[in-house]
């Protein structure tokens, strides 16, 4: 499955229900979320391999990954209402890869794979809320922890503190390019219908 035709697939999978600013839900849109993939697959970072989505939302990343024949898949999510929906997408989807959906925390994910044969794709918190600042911080801990390969959406500007923590942690930074989030209205403080927001995504090999 090309590039393209991943797109269409995951143009399948519906938002969330009733969405959370606290837990700043935003949905991964699928033409960001095919490209990942499609890098991570170009550099051999999927098959074969575990693949974690850690805070899996709707389970567009995770679903993107299951299209491309991993060894399997686990999707972490706090949110018993974002998994049933990650659930339901997996159906519309009909990746070629069952994925296992967990209820749990990812920043204390309960996870024990191997991380030489792990693979996370993660769209994490970018901390815009007050009293969330860094948010991402604890996802890439998590990364550093269970695999050797990481992909992750920042918010626009975080290149010098994703480089910083990947080095503190034995980790580097071998791709790092600029997205753009194409989201729709969620929450009543958004005062435009759609909104294109600047973020950047990062390959880090951890060692």
């Amino acid at each position: 499955m090309d590039k393209a035709a991943l797109e269409r697939r995951l143009s399948r999978v519906e938002g969330f229900a009733d969405p959370s600013a606290a837990f700043e839900q935003y949905p991964t849109p699928a033409d960001v979320a095919a490209h990942l993939v499609h890098l991570a697959g170009v550099q051999g970072d999927l098959a074969g391999r575990t693949v974690v989505d850690l805070g899996t939302g709707t389970g567009m990343l995770a679903l993107g990954a299951a299209c491309r024949r991993p060894a399997r898949v686990l999707a972490l999510d706090r949110d018993p209402a974002a998994l049933a929906r990650a659930r339901e997408n997996e159906s519309r989807v009909d990746p070629s890869t069952h994925v296992s959906w967990l209820l749990a925390d990812a920043a204390r994910a309960p996870l024990r794979p191997s991380p030489a044969e792990t693979t996370v794709l993660m769209n994490p918190p970018f901390g815009a809320q007050s009293g969330n600042e860094h948010a991402d911080r604890a996802f890439l801990a998590t990364a550093s922890e269970v695999a050797s390969i990481s992909y992750s959406l920042h918010n626009s500007g975080s290149r010098a503190f994703v480089e910083a923590f990947a080095d503190d942690e034995g980790g580097e930074v071998t791709h790092a390019f600029r997205v753009e989030l194409a989201l729709a209205r969620q929450f009543d403080h958004q005062t435009s219908e759609r909104a294109a927001i600047d973020a950047e995504a990062f390959r880090i090999r951890w060692e």
